[in-house]
């Protein structure tokens, strides 16, 4: 089936294999190195608890079958080599339908853990790898040569992505229309990073520009992605583009990384292959295997059908925002910040060692790896690596009920020093005997001026806003938490 075949496309899908595979060994990483606190038997949210009242049919995981924090942790580890592996080109050393076999094996990994992660894992860019990962299974390797029919399924991907984004702004928050979101959003965005403080601090006009120029990349150019060459490199260039400068401004886990991979399903190899003076593509068979053509027909048929309901939520006047339509993740809806917060609040976390509260108790702070907390400490980088806890302290400071799910735990993982919870921090100021108290405090941060950053050496400046839990102890936890 010569048709099929996208010989030309070479380098697409290289980069989309390899850049897939970096991003499943980054999610699996995350979830290998921060499951046992958020969702392990002892965690915040425990997994056989969740499973326990949730069927397989509407949570498919391989979980159902078994579950162990050792047999959590196997999968992540085993995600975590076996997509290394791919990085490295396992998939072109491989046969076709053993490199179809391990992809496959990737997704249904993931997508165990995505389904049961509950809270922890409720952001679009599960969904986003989910759909992404699985689309990699019919790239094929260095046996056949890409299928058209899949690279145009990534473009539709990349499509639903950034309009659905563009579409979420414009129907949300006015401030979106009236070019001035980014006033704030630098500033109250759930982590800022190294540079955020320098976005914020940007003249008010290139804040308009910043959003006009979203509302162009997100509402016009994905049109371009299904021109004909060269418009599509242009659109998928301006894409990512854009996307690095959001990698630059904050830490949104792997949502622009994967974005960017799946830009290059509509770039030309002859301007990858200039651009980054890379040598011709081997030689490869430009057609594709009947029994693999079946099945890239058959995979394609599968998203048409399942694209409806997204593609109808795209112009529907009560679009939703990353939500999927199915337990398998398979087309999802996308979106995000459709409102941006004006003011920034945050949870602080503390604890005492005495036994009597009183208007002398000393509190001590606890640090948390990402999130804003020490004034004086600047903003890290930690995307695409993704800090889950951290995050939901972000939503936790705008409602509490946010919270609910997992704050009582987390405080008794505090009054315990429980080490799988303590260690997803970055300071315990009790390491040696837990607090016999703990309470969070509400306080409202801005980024300091200027002036204020030279002469006090601080990223930020806040001032508390009132109490948010009050102190609480081990036994009066135990009494209210299962």
């Amino acid at each position: 089936m010569d048709w099929l075949a996208a010989p030309e496309s070479w380098w697409a899908r290289l980069v989309m294999e390899r850049g897939i595979a970096a991003v499943y060994v980054v999610a699996f990483l995350c979830a290998a190195l921060q499951f046992r606190g958020l969702m392990g038997s002892h965690g915040m949210t425990p997994v056989p608890r969740f499973l326990s009242h949730r069927p397989f049919r509407s949570t498919p995981s391989v979980f159902h079958m078994f579950y162990s924090d050792r047999f959590f942790a196997t999968v992540c580890w085993a995600g975590v080599a076996i997509s290394a592996a791919m990085v490295l080109g396992l998939a072109d050393a491989v046969p076709l339908w053993a490199a179809m076999a391990l992809w496959l094996a990737l997704w249904t990994a993931y997508l165990s853990i995505v389904n049961v992660g509950q809270v922890w894992y409720s952001f679009g860019w599960e969904s986003l790898l989910l759909e992404a990962g699985f689309l990699t299974i019919f790239l094929g390797n260095d046996e056949t040569a890409p299928p058209v029919l899949v690279l145009w399924l990534a473009a539709w991907l990349l499509f639903r992505v950034e309009f659905g984004a563009g579409m979420i702004k414009l129907r949300g928050d006015r401030c979106w229309r009236d070019l001035t979101c980014l006033y704030y959003h630098h500033e109250t965005q759930p982590m800022p990073g190294p540079l955020s403080w320098f976005f914020h601090r940007m003249p008010k006009p290139l804040h308009r520009i910043e959003v006009a120029g979203n509302h162009v990349a997100q509402l016009i150019v994905p049109f371009g992605l299904f021109f004909p060459q060269p418009v599509a490199t242009v659109a998928a260039i301006v894409i990512v583009v854009t996307q690095l400068w959001l990698v630059a401004s904050g830490n949104f886990a792997w949502l622009n990384w994967v974005t960017i991979i799946l830009a290059f399903s509509a770039i030309d190899d002859g301007f990858v292959a200039t651009a980054l003076g890379a040598a011709p593509p081997p030689e490869h068979p430009d057609a594709l295997p009947t029994w693999f053509a079946v099945a890239v027909i058959a995979y394609t048929a599968l998203v048409a059908v399942l694209s409806w309901r997204p593609a109808r939520n795209l112009v529907s006047h009560r679009q939703r925002m990353n939500s999927t339509f199915d337990p398998f993740h398979l087309v999802n809806a996308y979106g995000a910040f459709g409102s941006v917060s004006k003011v920034r609040r945050e949870v602080v976390f503390e604890g005492t060692v005495n036994t009597h509260i009183d208007g002398h108790t000393e509190w001590r702070e606890y640090g948390f790896r990402g999130k804003p907390g020490d004034v004086a400490r600047t903003p890290r980088q930690w995307s695409p690596y993704h800090l889950r806890l951290d995050w939901l302290m972000w939503f936790a400071a705008l409602s509490p009920s946010y919270a609910d799910p997992w704050i009582g735990r987390f405080c008794q993982g505090l009054l315990t020093n429980a080490t799988d919870i303590v260690k997803l921090l970055r300071d315990n100021p009790f390491p040696d005997e837990p607090p016999t108290y703990v309470r969070a405090v509400l306080y409202r941060y801005r980024f300091t001026t200027a002036r204020e950053l030279i002469q006090e050496h601080a990223w930020w400046h806040r001032e508390p806003i009132g109490e948010y839990l009050a102190p609480v102890g081990i036994n009066e936890l135990r009494r209210l938490v299962p």
